[in-house]
This record gives structure tokens, C-alpha cells and sequence, in this order.
């Protein structure tokens, strides 16, 4: 049943499909370069997209814009404290900004951050620090297909074997990115949290969550995982971030607000040599970056978030999106990831070659049939390796659906699914696919990549 009604709408419409084709043209086939105004149903991401309730608005009104000690900031803090145990925040305007940050203080010159399938914002900012990223993803993570119910663990013995040649001293810390983004929005099991951090502490080496989807991870664990099924989400929080050191978090995921972030930590002296980074960076350390009324907004989205209601009904909508692709045969990544739905574009278009960017091309053929935005996670995300200048190829290509929370309805999801398949069977005799024309000189490119039909 939807835990919640309607109470303010924003017009939407299709535009007619020749426009649309005329519109990806001109955007050099990447949908981000689009028009919000162009697109029917935006998928492209689920930061800051999601719709805030009334309460939320609410205590907006409740803001203090005080430059320093404002009232917000405390109330943003004991949010954290109750929901995450952890006893020390910094606010930052968003989630990377928490990720620069942490990166700034703990990484030097050749260190590495192992960790889970690292997003490509994530791995920019590790390498911006003379850092390496470090891929220590269990084998199954690694596909599309099969039913582990945590495709997001880590290889605890690739973990052991990293640090052994490296050395300790070469790792900079450690990083469980909750859900794994990069593979489909895989949960990683409590067991296998606990199981990291106990490596970690042997070793002295801290531990971090990238915790943007932090309560998905928590009702997966409830819903998979034999000794949590009775547990409530809150409970399952407390214990999975007793593992951990601290965490960056993109408030504008799991926190259901347009705008915000913070850095939790458990070290006090860590926390006293990022406030002097986050005022060079973000703003005064009771704001960060952040308004009152911002502060204020996420302060209640973290309660509203661990509603087992919400989740419930929020995870419940990929399922069911899921299930209707999967019942017409369209190949995604399984078992179905918390926050989107992820097409295998190597499946999807399995006679284009895997260097002209079938998952980039899902996205392109997707807007022109439906007016469906989503976003390429793949080859061009992926980048180059910034040793070698080489491209990486991922295991996998995938085009990644967000599915925005409280913000669409079924009969919305029932749409995409209709554009999907019928993109799916136009595209079964599809030979060829996308060059790249225009790639920015950044590692980040798939924002203003440009491309072409190969």
C-alpha cells in the first residue's frame, strides 16, 4: 500500500517522438546535456530528486541562518547521533564534498583505498589526492546475472592480500560503499561488514562507509541476511555503523532532501583537523556549505528514511519494476538493487561491440522511444586508467535507472517498463553502436562526453 498521499503535483509532458530524437541530437546523444523540460520520466539519478514531505517543509521554517551555533546544525547532529551512533559531524553541501575532504586529510602521495566497486566521483576525488583506487569486490559482484543476495561484499582475502603488498602504511583507508552504486545497488551483509572491520582493526586501518543509501543496505540485511529478519531497520543502522570509523554521506540519497552532505566520525582528533579543512572549503563548521532550513530538512529526512513503512513500499517500486522487465526478458542485473534498476547493455545489444557503448546507447534509444532519461554506468563512466591513459573496461556496462523516491507512481514505472521492452525488441537486429566525439580532459566524463552513431 502507498504510505503516503498526494498533496502537491508538477506538470509533465511527452514531447512528440520526432522532437525528441531532434533533441538528443542536438545534445550529442548524452542525456545529460537534455533539458529537464525535454524528458517525460527522469531516471537519471535519484540525488536529490526525491520528493520531501510535509514535515520536511515544515521544519524548514525552523532554520537558523546563524553563521556560527546555529540551532539547525545541533538539531542535523543529534539526528546523526541517534540514527548513526556516531558522535561527530561536519556538514558539507553535498556528498562529495565530505569524500574531498576526507581525501585532503587522510591520503597521500601513492597511498590506496580499497574497496567495493568505488563510483567515479568517488574515485576522481581518491586520485585528485595522488591516491589509487583499489577494486577488492567479491567474483559475483562482478556479474549481471546469478542470486547472491549481497553481490556488494567485499573479498576479505583480496583485502588481506592488498594490504600485504602494499604495506599498512600505503593504505590510506578503507571503503564499503553501501549499497554498491557501480554494480546495481548491491547490499553488503553485516556479516561481511563485520568481517572488513575486523581486518581493518587487526591492521589500525580505518574503516569508512560511503553512506548515501545507507538505510537500503539496512532493510536488505533485515529481508536477506537469517539473524536480522526479525530486527527492526533502526536497530540494523546502529549495529552496521558500530564497524565502522566514520562515514561520508550524500544527504540528498538517504536523506531525501535536494541539497546536503556531512562527514560522521567516531575520532575526535581526526574530526578537530577537518574542521579547519571543511571552513577552508565549506563554510564555518555548524553550517558547512549548508542553510539552516537545508540542515533542518535532512535532520528530519534521516528519521523518515528508516520508516519501515517507507522502505518498504520505496524498495517495493524497483522490485516491481524489476519484475516486469525480467518477465519480458529484458537482461538487468540481479538480484534487483534497492535505489534503480540496472540493464546489461552488453546483454541488451548483444551484436554491438563492447568498444561503441551499448549501455550509453540504452540511454540514447530509451529517450528517443519513451522520453525516459536514465544514465550510462559503464565504459564511459569508467574513464581512462590515470596511469596509463588507457580506457578501463568494467565488467560490466550497464544503464542505470534511479527511481526518484515518493516522487512517481506505478502507473508511472508501468510507462518505463513499456519503453524499455519496446526498446528492447526494436534493438535485437542492432549492429552497430556510439563513438565518443568530444571527451573532456577530466577523468569525469560522462557528464559532457559527446558522441556520434558509429
Amino acid at each position: 500500500m502507498l504510505p503516503y498521499r498526494i498533496k502537491v503535483v508538477e506538470p509533465i509532458q511527452l514531447l512528440p517522438a520526432p522532437v525528441r530524437e531532434k533533441k538528443i541530437n542536438e545534445a550529442g546523444l548524452n542525456v545529460f546535456r537534455l533539458k529537464s523540460q525535454d524528458v517525460y520520466i527522469d531516471l537519471l539519478t535519484d540525488s536529490g530528486t526525491s520528493a520531501m514531505s510535509t514535515l520536511q517543509w515544515s521544519k524548514i521554517m525552523l532554520g537558523d541562518e546563524s553563521y556560527a551555533g546555529s540551532e539547525s546544525f545541533f538539531r542535523l547532529q543529534n539526528s546523526v547521533q541517534e540514527i548513526f551512533g556516531l558522535p561527530f559531524i561536519l556538514p558539507t553541501h553535498q556528498g562529495r564534498a565530505a569524500e574531498h575532504l576526507l581525501d585532503m586529510a587522510l591520503i597521500k602521495p601513492g597511498m590506496l583505498v580499497p574497496g567495493n566497486i568505488h563510483f567515479d566521483t568517488t574515485r576522481a576525488h581518491i586520485e585528485l589526492a595522488k591516491g589509487r583506487t583499489f577494486d577488492v569486490t567479491f567474483e559475483e559482484g562482478h556479474s549481471s546475472t546469478g542470486d547472491n543476495p549481497f553481490k556488494g561484499n567485499l573479498d576479505c582475502k583480496a583485502l588481506e592480500a592488498c594490504i600485504e603488498k602494499a604495506g599498512v602504511e600505503k593504505i590510506a583507508y578503507v571503503l564499503i560503499t553501501i549499497t554498491c552504486n557501480s554494480n546495481g545497488g548491491q547490499p553488503v551483509s553485516m556479516e561481511n561488514i563485520a568481517a572488513v572491520s575486523k581486518i581493518c582493526r587487526h591492521h589500525k586501518i580505518k574503516l569508512f562507509f560511503d553512506a548515501a543509501r545507507f538505510a537500503e543496505n539496512a532493510f536488505f540485511i533485515q529481508q536477506r541476511e537469517k539473524d536480522f529478519q526479525k530486527k527492526p531497520i533502526p536497530e540494523i543502522v546502529q549495529r552496521m555503523f558500530s564497524y565502522v570509523d566514520g562515514c561520508t554521506m550524500s544527504a540528498k540519497k538517504d536523506a531525501l532532501v535536494p541539497m546536503g552532505g556531512f562527514l560522521a566520525l567516531r575520532d575526535e582528533s581526526l574530526f578537530e583537523s577537518l574542521k579547519t579543512l571543511g571552513v577552508l572549503y565549506e563554510g564555518f563548521y555548524t553550517y558547512g556549505g549548508l542553510s539552516g532550513m537545508d540542515m533542518e530538512a535532512m535532520a528530519q529526512g534521516l528519521k523518515e528514511v528508516i520508516d519501515e513503512n517507507y522502505i518498504h513500499y520505496s524498495v517495493g517500486q524497483v522490485q516491481r519494476l524489476g519484475e516486469k522487465l525480467k518477465k519480458a526478458g529484458v537482461p538487468t542485473v540481479t538480484p534487483f538493487g534497492g535505489h534503480g534498476i540496472f540493464i546489461d547493455g552488453r546483454r541488451f545489444y548483444p551484436n554491438i561491440p563492447e568498444n561503441q557503448f551499448p549501455a550509453q546507447l540504452v540511454c540514447v534509444e530509451l529517450y528517443k522511444n519513451g522520453g525516459v532519461r536514465s544514465v550510462e554506468a559503464g565504459a564511459c563512466m569508467a574513464g581512462r586508467n590515470p596511469d596509463t591513459g588507457a580506457n578501463i573496461r568494467p565488467t560490466m556496462d550497464l544503464c542505470r535507472m534511479a527511481i526518484p523516491r515518493r516522487a512517481y507512481t506505478h502507473e508511472h514505472l508501468d510507462y518505463v517498463a513499456d519503453a524499455v521492452i519496446e526498446t528492447f525488441e526494436k534493438g535485437k537486429t542492432k549492429k552497430t553502436g556510439l563513438l565518443m566525439t568530444e571527451e573532456p580532459s577530466t577523468g569525469i566524463r560522462h557528464f559532457s562526453a559527446g558522441f556520434k552513431y558509429a
